[in-house]
């Protein structure tokens, strides 16, 4: 473990001076976009209380303290190795993991480590204007977890390329700094990654279901044959994790403060807004946004490339060692394929269903998340339901993009959806008023805005009231 090299890590980066030399390169420009394009207005005079990964071990792998955000020790940390780890399925199961890139696979393990490297930068770019409307410091605070870690992220898949790629990997890597979230020339791969992120009810389902995206793609790749990008992907899913607690926590919270109001009105919620809430039919418009563009990031339903991921032990499933079988070679997959204007059912083999495969685990762990909120609601006394919409809806990839479904998944034409739009997703006046209850940040210690209610527990063992951020101008 090197802490106090320039680049903290446990890859002994200082015995290979050459990939040391080539990363403390790329360091000033990382610095660069990061106060460039990281958190606007909190660069220099504020210190965060952050933790900082310290080690990869299972006993405790953070560290917690007050540190300014350009000072944060972005570091590269991989899992510790399996000892003979092998590949657990498709085409070269039972094979000993790699250790170096395969050369028949390099353009595809250095795509899928960009595409996954560019969503790093891409979030913090999204988010960087949040903090002057945040709602509390401990919000604010856990933005900030959430965008240096991101920004770690990043390191970890630069280092990837720095080390095991090349020339490529060191121009790619330079790139991954150049593209911009929703630039219209210079885009960012991945379409929910440059979707704009103008006030905190985005963030909140940003990081619950755009983000548990991210831990479903990271759960794949983990069990990738190439080695260091399985042990990569391991550690920053512990990272991962925060990032979820925070989406769904936030939007708990904003469900109890809503389900508070509505309790005083006497269970009604068409005055919601009078009062400074956020009314359940907007929250479920803002869910089935986020839901479905997140639901796009795992590709096409049908994919030939995804097959091939699997079969050469590229890209697995979730939770592989937990599958009964790891060939996927006889079964098929049934799909809902819309065929002369109706749905009809098709199976399709198993290996080109990869996809959607991965699409179920993350589906039913965004229902188990929604569970949580609706039991809050019936706890509050309150007959309202949130509910995922149909995976059909508001598609823009794969076999239902040229199709318009309603929220159950229904096909309909293309003007009874026009029609009822404004419905199911958030409007402009929708945007408007969300707006409105975020005009005035909230800075003082212990203060909230009340279109939410404050956490059950601080973070680390710190209160509600604690200082999460302070002022060391």
């Amino acid at each position: 473990m090197e802490l106090n090299e320039k680049i903290p890590n446990n890859v002994n980066l200082s015995s290979d001076r050459r990939l040391q030399r080539a990363l403390e390169r790329w360091q000033p420009a990382y610095l660069d976009w990061w106060r460039e394009m990281g958190p606007e207005g909190f660069q220099d005079h504020h210190k965060i209380y952050l933790r900082t990964a310290i080690s990869a071990d299972a006993s405790g792998w953070a560290q917690f303290g007050h540190v300014k955000l350009p000072d944060y020790r972005w570091g590269i940390f991989l899992s510790e190795p399996v000892p003979d780890r092998r590949i657990g399925f498709g085409d070269m199961m039972g094979k000993p993991a790699w250790q170096e890139v395969p050369g028949e696979f390099r353009n595809v393990l250095r795509r899928l480590i960009v595409t996954q490297g560019d969503t790093e930068p891409a979030s913090v770019e999204q988010q960087r204007e949040l903090g002057q409307i945040c709602p509390s410091l401990y919000d604010l605070r856990n933005l900030f977890q959430v965008n240096v870690e991101e920004g770690r992220h990043l390191w970890a898949m630069v280092y990837l390329l720095h080390s095991y790629f090349g020339r490529d990997g060191r121009e790619e890597a330079e790139a991954l700094l150049e593209r911009r979230s929703g630039n219209e020339d210079s885009p960012r791969i991945l379409g929910a990654f440059n979707e704009p992120i103008t006030n905190w009810v985005d963030f909140f389902m940003f990081t619950f279901f755009t983000d548990r995206d991210g831990k479903y793609q990271l759960l794949a790749l983990a069990e990738s044959g190439f080695d260091p990008l399985s042990r990569t992907t391991r550690f920053m899913l512990t990272e991962e994790a925060h990032h979820m607690f925070v989406g769904e926590t936030g939007v708990m919270r904003i469900i109890e403060r809503t389900a508070e109001v509505m309790n005083e009105m006497g269970g009604v919620s068409e005055d919601v807004r009078k009062h400074g809430a956020i009314d359940l039919p907007t929250v479920q418009k803002y869910l089935n946004f986020w839901f479905s563009v997140s639901l796009d990031l795992f590709g096409g339903e049908i994919s030939s490339n995804a097959a091939t991921y699997f079969a050469n032990g590229i890209k697995g499933r979730d939770h592989e060692d937990k599958r009964e079988e790891h060939t996927a070679l006889e079964q098929q997959y049934d799909l809902m394929v819309p065929e002369n204007g109706k749905l009809s059912e098709q199976s399709v083999a198993l290996r080109n269903a990869m996809n959607e495969v991965l699409r179920d685990g993350y589906i039913a762990d965004c229902q188990r998340g929604v569970d949580r909120w609706n039991k809050a609601l019936e706890k509050a006394g309150l007959s309202d339901r949130l509910s995922l919409p149909s995976r059909r809806f508001h598609r823009a990839i794969g076999i239902y993009r040229d199709h318009c479904f309603d929220p159950e998944g229904n096909l309909i034409s293309r003007e009874q959806y026009e029609a009822k739009k404004g419905d199911w997703l958030p409007s402009r006046a929708d945007g408007e008023f969300i707006q409105s209850l975020m005009s005035k940040p909230i800075y003082e210690t212990g203060q909230i805005a009340a279109w939410l209610a404050p956490p059950k527990r601080g973070i680390n063992g710190q209160p509600f009231e604690f200082e999460y951020v302070r002022t060391d101008a």
